[in-house]
């Protein structure tokens, strides 16, 4: 008998080349937009943080494809290497954030009646505030900056991670091979790593894609009202902020920043949507 898990769907699924188009559209944007932030400092036509690279509040040109903004820096350029700290700072949340909600998960489903009910109670009562509130509050607290503004968002995540970390652990733990490998004497922790994890992490995977998205938008958002990246870093929220003045002057500020990180939270949730409908065994059943 052949057992089906979010593994073999996808593995099979990328054999068979029968990815759906949402994901295969999702995986090209994704490509381009991390390529391009890559290789921004070789691709970028202008030092980002030159100012008077060229007319102040140029429109956009053959010369300078997306424009200068209010200090004659060039757009394009900044925008391009904005994504190196906008992808880096997605990832290092949502990598640090699964990381401690998953072990936070982990421990309620695999511990005592009693540190699972004050872990999970700890985890509702944070999940009840909204992320970004969540962010907003620690940043004040730790104060503006790079660093800051990852933790915060890290810190966010966190309470989501550990529930559905707990949810999909829970659902093995009642499943009759856990209740036999506890009767042949494996204890917790090589349960959880050799048959539990195996069994979770490919779903962990799926919902990281989808927290990517979450990250680049609250990191934008932090950004947008100084408590994130600082001027003059060329950050896209941080661009966002810089042109809101000139909305009507120069809308070309805004519109740039605003479709790349349009675009990449596109391609992640695309990319998110798509695994989830494939280890979907139910909704593939139907």
């Amino acid at each position: 008998m052949t057992v089906t898990t979010p593994q073999t769907v996808i593995v099979s699924a990328v054999r068979r080349r029968h990815l759906p188009f949402s994901v295969l559209m999702g995986l090209g944007l994704a490509f381009l937009i991390v390529f391009a932030a890559l290789t921004s400092f070789y691709i970028a036509p202008f030092d980002p943080m030159r100012m008077a690279a060229g007319p102040r509040l140029a429109a956009p040109s053959i010369q300078y494809w997306f424009g200068t903004d209010e200090f004659g820096r060039d757009l394009l350029s900044r925008v391009l290497v904005g994504g190196r700290l906008s992808l880096g700072i997605g990832i290092a949340a949502v990598l640090s954030g699964l990381v401690a909600g998953g072990l936070l998960g982990l421990i309620a489903a695999f511990s005592g009646r009693a540190i699972e009910a004050v872990l999970l109670r700890l985890i509702d009562v944070l999940y009840s505030f909204p992320d970004t509130l969540i962010a907003l509050a620690l940043v004040a607290f730790l104060g503006p900056g790079i660093e800051n503004a990852t933790l915060a968002i890290a810190i966010s995540l966190v309470p989501f991670y550990a529930r559905v970390t707990y949810g999909l652990a829970a659902a093995e733990r009642a499943k009759p091979y856990i209740e036999a490998a506890r009767l042949a004497g494996i204890r917790s922790g090589r349960l959880v790593r050799v048959h539990v994890m195996p069994n979770i992490v490919q779903s962990l995977i799926v919902m990281g894609t989808l927290g990517f998205s979450s990250a680049i938008l609250s990191a934008a958002g932090l950004s947008f009202l100084g408590l994130g990246v600082q001027p003059p870093s060329p950050e896209w929220g941080a661009i966002l902020a810089s042109g809101r003045n000139y909305i009507t002057k120069a809308p070309w500020i805004l519109i740039f920043p605003g479709a790349a990180i349009c675009l990449t939270v596109l391609s992640f949730n695309l990319i998110g949507d798509g695994l989830r409908d494939l280890v979907d065994t139910r909704r593939k059943g139907r």
